[in-house]
């Protein structure tokens, strides 16, 4: 990181509320003690929390809220109650403001994105956002977008999320050309909803910079196939899930075959090492915080069960995309979309208009 920043934290979000942000943000000033924190929630319970964390304690402000969206908030009760008031509401506003250089939350995703996209709204070129996670692989770590912002997106929004996951690929993995595959059913281009394969057609044919791997399945996304693996929120979201249902599972397979037998604790104690690496790959704490791209403005979610590790894990997110200045660049990249496929129709026309 080059530059100080400022952190804006939902204070009163998520399902363990300060206790955890507090404990997240002294984490993650440890690693990176240039940052500073804007805290929003009730001063009452932040101040308390705080007498524990004197190291946040000197590198906060504290913004007193009256409102702390609810978990289980539909987004329009959230938006009719915390509407200003709310810590959430307060956070993602300072960094309208120029205040924060980014948001983080552990809060309501549903809300979260409603309030982010009222205040932030929707960058130029750009008609529905996204939210980006990493995802561990078997190659390291792989970007997956959409995880729940979009509903069936149509092919030009697929493309848009494509551009904006290849520039935060960029920021987090370092590459210049970041392959992207779509998740499709198959790899074959006959397979898939006609979206998916408008979408394809478009990302062959554009000169954009990335790399069109072409279609993913989803044994792929494990596999770490592509840098960036594009679908639609629905199915993103159920991805996720079942991936991090599928890692528990996993984990409490291995606990009770160890717990089975005296030789089973015996073995462990062998291959204790491994166990450990398995349970870091497995952690999904160490790659929590979703990015929504798309918003002028930087907005970072973290998983609402997060413990103090895993808010830290966001933080740091939000530390790395803000000091990359993720939105100035997936704002010229969406430029060079929109002139690239203008190009391409423009000729296209020229070249129908000949044949008439």
């Amino acid at each position: 990181m080059t530059r100080d920043l400022t952190i804006a934290l939902d204070g009163m979000g998520g399902d363990h509320g300060p206790a955890v942000v507090l404990e997240g943000a002294e984490a993650a000033h440890i690693r990176h003690p240039n940052i500073r924190f804007l805290i929003f929630g009730d001063e009452a319970q932040l101040k308390a929390a705080l007498e524990k964390h004197p190291r946040v304690a000197a590198a906060s402000e504290i913004v007193h809220s009256e409102v702390a969206v609810a978990m289980d908030d539909k987004p329009s009760q959230a938006l009719r109650r915390g509407r200003k008031t709310s810590s959430m509401w307060m956070a993602i506003e300072a960094v309208k403001e120029g205040r924060a250089d980014v948001a983080v939350s552990a809060g309501n995703t549903g809300a979260l994105m409603a309030m982010a996209k009222i205040i932030l709204r929707t960058m130029p070129n750009i008609e529905r956002p996204a939210i980006a996670g990493l995802w561990p692989t078997l190659r390291g770590e792989s970007i997956v977008l959409d995880l729940g912002a979009t509903i069936g997106p149509d092919a030009k929004q697929l493309v848009q999320f494509a551009m904006m996951g290849e520039a935060y690929a960029r920021v987090v993995f370092g590459v210049q050309k970041p392959t992207i595959g779509l998740l499709n059913i198959g790899e074959e281009e006959v397979k898939g909803t006609e979206q998916v394969k408008e979408a394809a057609q478009i990302l062959r044919n554009v000169d954009l910079p990335l790399e069109f791997h072409g279609f993913v399945e989803g044994d792929d996304i494990g596999k770490g196939t592509v840098d960036v693996v594009v679908t639609d929120g629905f199915t993103g979201n159920v991805a996720l899930k079942t991936a991090e249902g599928t890692a528990r599972q996993i984990a409490e397979y291995l606990r009770q075959g160890i717990e089975r037998s005296f030789f089973a604790k015996i073995g462990y104690l062998f291959a204790h090492s491994v166990f450990r690496m398995l349970r870091d790959k497995m952690d999904p704490r160490s790659v929590n915080g979703g990015v929504f791209l798309g918003l002028n403005g930087l907005v970072v979610k973290s998983h609402g069960g997060a413990d103090g590790l895993g808010f830290a894990s966001a933080i740091d997110v939000a530390v790395d995309v803000a000091a990359a200045d993720l939105v100035r660049k997936i704002a010229a990249d969406m430029d060079v979309l929109e002139k690239r496929a203008g190009d391409m129709t423009s000729a296209a026309e020229q070249e129908e208009a000949a044949v008439l």
